[in-house]
């Protein structure tokens, strides 16, 4: 791990100099590229010098330890040189995790994807209710949802939804939530009393630009039909919703929340590129939705990741075995419990796969 921070030091202290020279005021784009990488160097440069600090102090310590034979100040000093011991094994602990390799879609916005599972019409209520709290959730962080598509019923249950969030590091926080999430609780038409088990299903796919993605225009068909509303109604009397079907792929994208064509055009594209930009990340040629189902499974009970237990106001999180209290706080967006529980846990993992 050392010589990587030695390393990274002087590549540091290289792009300094270089920055520091006049003739890189001519070149802009250049300028750019150094800036960039030195501020990706700065954080885990400036911890290897904390450490450097310490290290000294605690040379300096034990020289003084040596020399000293008063009880009282040998007292202190031990003291001292405990406290610097432990912050230097802090900071040891911080440079495995600055080390690790970043994700380079964590900074992108997301396509959030929501389906109801097994469970009939409790499944879309759960939908419905996952939806409410993931852009809330959004809200919160100030950031931008926009709804790309739904299919909806009258009492406010979703067949599906898709919707874009849009803001720093969307990704990075929300990319542990793919996956089948697990209801359980009394339905409002369940006389007896009894508790009934539901699934919706939930992908996060990554926006790709333009420049990470091309799509060739002749593999895109372009559909346009009528916005349908709650129970299948036509709500638009001119044909403004869109559907693009990708195919060499059969990947299909549909955009009907717009109000004019275009819109709807350019928020299908976001779907499909998103997709597209999935399936090729994973290296996965197959057919329509195999990237979302290596996230979500077939919605079937077992392969729940997250348990939201209403009778116990309780949401348990399978993969990192813990419980969260308060289901009504939770479900009202406030996730960063969970989600540093989460984040925390990857961490662990890969700190222990790389320096073990």
């Amino acid at each position: 791990m050392f010589p990587k921070l030695e390393l990274a030091q002087k590549r540091y202290e290289e792009l300094d100099q270089q920055l520091a020279q006049p003739e890189m005021l001519a070149d802009p784009k250049r300028l750019q590229e150094l800036s960039k990488e030195k501020a990706s160097l700065e954080h885990i440069v400036g911890l290897y010098r904390e450490y450097e600090a310490k290290s000294k102090e605690l040379a300096e310590a034990g020289s003084l330890l040596s020399a000293n034979t008063e009880a009282e100040m040998t007292a202190l000093i031990k003291e001292e040189i405990d406290k610097l011991k432990q912050c230097q094994v802090d900071l040891v602990q911080r440079f495995k995790l600055a080390l690790l390799p970043k994700d380079p879609n964590d900074d992108k916005d997301v396509v959030v994807e929501i389906r109801a599972g097994t469970g009939g019409e409790e499944a879309g209520l759960f939908a419905a209710d996952l939806f409410r709290m993931y852009t809330r959730y959004a809200q919160n962080k100030g950031w931008q949802v926009e709804v790309i598509d739904s299919n909806r019923s009258e009492i406010g249950r979703f067949r599906e939804v898709v919707f874009e969030v849009k803001g720093k590091g969307a990704f990075s926080q929300l990319k542990h939530e793919r996956g089948v999430h697990r209801v359980q609780r009394v339905p409002l038409t369940e006389a007896s009393g009894r508790i009934h088990t539901s699934t919706a299903t939930v992908a996060i796919l990554p926006e790709a630009e333009e420049i990470e993605l091309n799509i060739n225009p002749d593999d895109v068909k372009m559909e346009f039909f009528h916005s349908g509303g709650p129970g299948g109604q036509n709500v638009n009397k001119l044909s403004t919703a869109v559907r693009l079907t990708h195919i060499p792929t059969g990947i299909v994208a549909t955009c009907q929340e717009q109000r004019s064509q275009l819109r709807n055009r350019l928020k299908a594209m976001e779907v499909l590129r998103a997709r597209l930009f999935a399936v090729k990340q994973n290296k996965q040629s197959e057919e329509i939705g195999r990237q979302r189902r290596t996230q979500v499974g077939t919605g079937e009970r077992a392969e729940k990741i997250r348990t939201y237990n209403f009778p116990q106001d309780r949401v348990t999180d399978h993969r990192v075995n813990s419980t969260f209290h308060n289901l009504t706080r939770i479900l009202s967006g406030d996730l960063d419990e969970i989600i540093e529980a989460l984040q925390q846990a990857e961490q662990a993992e890969q700190v222990e796969a790389a320096f073990s």
